[in-house]
Parts: structure tokens; C-alpha cells; sequence
């Protein structure tokens, strides 16, 4: 099979795609064909030795894939050949052919195309997961979005609006904050031109938000923490900008602001089921019409660069994919 190899950690131009051996169907294994495959930023930081886990190389990186079950393991019940699927992987995703634990393994709504469920695990996986369990969101609360026309960031507001809150939009462009709105935000604030804490509060008639989003970091996490209010949250879901803040504490005694961090990936492996639930949740706010992952672009797998690229420089808005 074809496969995109990271035979060392090194800048990600340096990866390459070959011919790889196929995996064999395991005891408790689904071997799937690879339909679309989600690329996100951890991606990239772990084939270039960044993320909080280095696994040995050579491998093959890709996290989140949808595709057709082609073999079934020993021990594993509940899936036949020619299902639609969707998988949650953290590596092998970037393949013609991916194997999977079972229990990692979902069918894949009929009215859902390949590109929607390779982009719909990770990133809606995480803003449930931080809206629900970590700041309890409630309906007439409002939330800040940082980054909103990325892929968590629309994630988060479509979500939220599921929730029943107020959703502020905040991104770089006006034309982000557009896409935004297209998912539901209420208002938009344009960070680039705007004060992002003294807008926040100008639109929450001074209270302050209860609940700040925040994948980007760097220098607008502070003021996007100022702009919380009493009692407020604020969630620590990544750094997109680079930079990790440097966060003054006496900003969380003040308000009695919490800081909550979110990660997602280690709290679905140690809630299962918990995590199935948020999964089951998001599929019926599918079929609902409330949620739906934006393509940003879905490149072949060999154009691999081009999808990292749009990532790095900031021009997806919503999810890119490879379709191997």
C-alpha cells in the first residue's frame, strides 16, 4: 500500500510517500481502507518531534480517518466488511489501509460523506468534550471563540449554539468571522484590528463572558482571560500561534476566573465510555442539521505538503483531509 512515511523527526517537507506493508488484521483489529483522512496541527508537530508523544520511527502519522472495513480480526464483533466507519487512530491514518482497536472504531452515519467523518473525531471530539465536561456550558451563557474559522474553532461554535448560548466569534480576518457567522456566532470581533478584551466586554454590556475557547495562545491569551467574567471559564485547547503564554495567576484569583486545560485525546482514553456518549451526541446533532464540518479542502495524498501548508499558514477554515 501507499503511505506517508516520517522516517525521522525533521521539518514535515522532509516526509515522504512509499510503499509501506499492509497491516494485518489482529486479534481485536479492524483493517480499514482509507477513504479521507483529517490532517491536523498535532500532526505536524509530531512528525517534527513536538507533540507530547515521540514514537518510534519510522511511522506513519494521521490520527482521525473514514473509510470501508475490509478484514476483521479475531475476537472482534460488530462490524462486516463494506461498513462505513469512522476511526479515531492518533497514527497509520495517512495509508491506503489503516488498522484499528474495535473499540476505537464507530459506523459512520449513512447521510455522512467520507470527508465530513475523517473531519469530524478530533476536532468535535475535543470542543464537546471541553464545552460539556470541562466549563459545563449552559444555555444563556456566552462563549468567546478564539481562531473561530479553524477547525476546533467552528467545532466550538456550532456546538455551543447546539448548547443554547451566545457565541462570540473571534478571528483574524473579516472574511474568518464571515465563516463563522455562517456557523451560527452571534457576533464576531476581528483581533487584528479590534481590542479583543474591550470588545468582548462592550458586547457582554461590561459582565464579561462566561466561557473563552482558546486554540491559538500567544499573545491574545491574556487579554481573552481578562475578558472573562465572574465566575467565568477559560480553556486551554492549544497554540496555534507558537507561542505558550505566560499567564499572570493573580488574573484567576481576580474574578475567581478558573483555567481549566483541555485534552482530549488522553481523557477519551481514559473514559471510554464517557467518550462514546459525547461521540453518540455529536452524530445525532448531525443528523439534526445543528452541527456540520466545513471541507476547507481535500487533497490526494501525495499533495500532502499543500495540505500541512494550509495549516501552517493559517488559510483552512474549517478541515483539511487527504483522500488516499
Amino acid at each position: 500500500m501507499r503511505a506517508l512515511i516520517c522516517e525521522e523527526f525533521a521539518p514535515y517537507d522532509q516526509l515522504k510517500v512509499a510503499e509501506a506493508d499492509a497491516p494485518p488484521a489482529g486479534e481485536g483489529m479492524v483493517v480499514i481502507d482509507v477513504r479521507a483522512a483529517g490532517v491536523n496541527f498535532p500532526d505536524i508537530l509530531l512528525v517534527e518531534g513536538k507533540y507530547q508523544m515521540r514514537p518510534d520511527t519510522p511511522f506513519i502519522p494521521g490520527m482521525e480517518i473514514a473509510g470501508e472495513v475490509s478484514e476483521i480480526g479475531a475476537n472482534v464483533s460488530g462490524f462486516k466488511p463494506g461498513d462505513r466507519v469512522i476511526a479515531a487512530t492518533m497514527l497509520g491514518g495517512f495509508a491506503e489501509k489503516v488498522a484499528a482497536p474495535a473499540a476505537q472504531i464507530v459506523p459512520m452515519p449513512d447521510s455522512m460523506s467520507f470527508e465530513e467523518g475523517a473531519a469530524l473525531t478530533t476536532i468535535y471530539g475535543t470542543s464537546y468534550h471541553a464545552l460539556k465536561q470541562r466549563a459545563d456550558l449552559k444555555a444563556g451563557e456566552t462563549l468567546l471563540v478564539l481562531g473561530a474559522a479553524g477547525g476546533v474553532g467552528l467545532a466550538a461554535v456550532q456546538i455551543a449554539k447546539a448548547m443554547g448560548a451566545t457565541v462570540i466569534a473571534a478571528a483574524s480576518s473579516d472574511e474568518k468571522l464571515d465563516v463563522a457567522k455562517e456557523s451560527g456566532a452571534d457576533a464576531g470581533i476581528n483581533y487584528a484590528s479590534e481590542d479583543l478584551k474591550a470588545r468582548a466586554k462592550e458586547l457582554t454590556d461590561g459582565k464579561g463572558v462566561d466561557v473563552v475557547y482558546d486554540p491559538v495562545g500567544g499573545d491574545l491569551a491574556e487579554p481573552a482571560l481578562r475578558a472573562v467574567g465572574w465566575e467565568g471559564r477559560y480553556l486551554v485547547v492549544g497554540f496555534a500561534a507558537g507561542d505558550i503564554p505566560k499567564i499572570p495567576l493573580n488574573l484567576a484569583l481576580l474574578n475567581s476566573r478558573d483555567i481549566q486545560g483541555v485534552f482530549w485525546g488522553a481523557w477519551a482514553g481514559r473514559n471510554p465510555r464517557e467518550n462514546a456518549a459525547n461521540m453518540k451526541a455529536l452524530f445525532d446533532l448531525y443528523e439534526a442539521g445543528k452541527i456540520k464540518p466545513r471541507i476547507s479542502a481535500a487533497y490526494p495524498l501525495d499533495d500532502f505538503k499543500q495540505a500541512f501548508d494550509d495549516i501552517m499558514q493559517r488559510r483552512v477554515m474549517g478541515k483539511v483531509v487527504l483522500t488516499p
